[in-house]
């Protein structure tokens, strides 16, 4: 939830049964594959016995909540089926950890049930720009942060009178639900009307329809959303600091400290930079960020 001009995606390919995507190594299919060649994977020994890394091992895949549908974060190529992303990377890189390959099953999830998808076990992670906050800690654990973003604004292009959260006041604003937004603009603007929907989709296509008059949201999915569609316009700077985290099962402190070992070994390796490189870093200039202190906010 850094700055882009993002590659546009054609439409997506129809969604597997019960909104669930198998994403398997394709051996030399490019640079991601190569990428991923280069990830760190675990010693037997850190593979705990009875621990959830065990049972993912067993399992043989690891169960990702995630998106099919967010540019440069985790996206389905109509191609080649793959899922594709800063996040999606993410997730193959942690398989190839516990399973030394990266064998994943995204299972699509929205903002309003990742929660519960932790819970009841559908899935074992979530990446999906997953901003950690105190409150989202009280129902699941967050390793991390491994990724830091902000929210913005959007408006349809040609909009005028908004060039900062302030302005929203007296206005119909969208977001998606559950998200940072909501509080942030009940601070910012008390008097918006906040209209949510529960997937960036549907939130682009209510600023579209008019029904909303600008759309606040993290702003590495806002520009790719402009990006691939012109009449979308982003009217302000990041006015918030959001970092991922990586959703995990509440309690489960064994995964907690395994997932965040192998945070910073990637970041060691400079494989997370590297993963960066090859999504986000393509239609952002500069070199990779560096990597947030993992541990170094309230909730993880």
């Amino acid at each position: 939830m850094n700055r882009f001009v993002a590659v546009a995606a054609l439409s997506l390919l129809a969604l597997t049964a019960c909104g669930e995507s198998s994403s398997p190594a394709v051996p030399g299919e490019s640079q991601k594959a190569d990428v991923l060649a280069k990830a760190p994977v675990a010693a037997a020994a850190e593979i705990l016995p009875g621990s959830t890394m065990e049972k993912i091992k067993q399992r043989g895949e690891l169960l990702v909540g995630g998106s099919l549908d967010a540019p440069l974060l985790s996206q389905q190529n109509p191609v080649t089926g793959e899922v594709e992303g800063f996040d999606a990377q993410m997730g193959k890189a942690l398989a190839t950890y516990i399973l030394g390959e990266p064998k994943v099953k995204i299972v699509n999830s929205a903002s309003e049930t990742r929660e519960a998808l932790l819970a009841n076990g559908t899935v074992d992670v979530v990446f999906q720009t997953y901003t950690i906050t105190e409150e989202r800690a009280e129902q699941v654990s967050f390793a991390g942060p491994y990724y830091t973003s902000g929210l913005t604004i959007a408006v349809k292009k040609g909009t005028t009178g908004i060039a900062k959260p302030e302005d929203l006041n007296g206005k119909k604003v969208l977001a998606g639900a559950n998200t940072p937004a909501i509080p942030a603009i009940k601070k910012l603007a008390p008097q918006a009307e906040i209209i949510t929907f529960g997937s960036d989709p549907e939130c682009v296509q209510a600023l579209k329809q008019d029904r909303g008059v600008a759309y606040v949201q993290d702003e590495t999915i806002l520009i790719a959303d402009a990006q691939k569609d012109p009449s979308i316009q982003i009217v302000t700077k990041p006015f918030t600091t959001d970092p991922y985290g990586i959703g995990l099962k509440h309690g489960d402190e064994q995964f907690k400290t395994f997932t965040n070992a192998w945070l910073k070994k990637m970041r060691d390796t400079g494989v997370w930079q590297e993963i960066w490189k090859s999504s986000i870093g393509t239609v952002v200039t500069g070199e990779a960020p560096a990597p947030p202190e993992i541990g170094s906010v309230p909730g993880s």
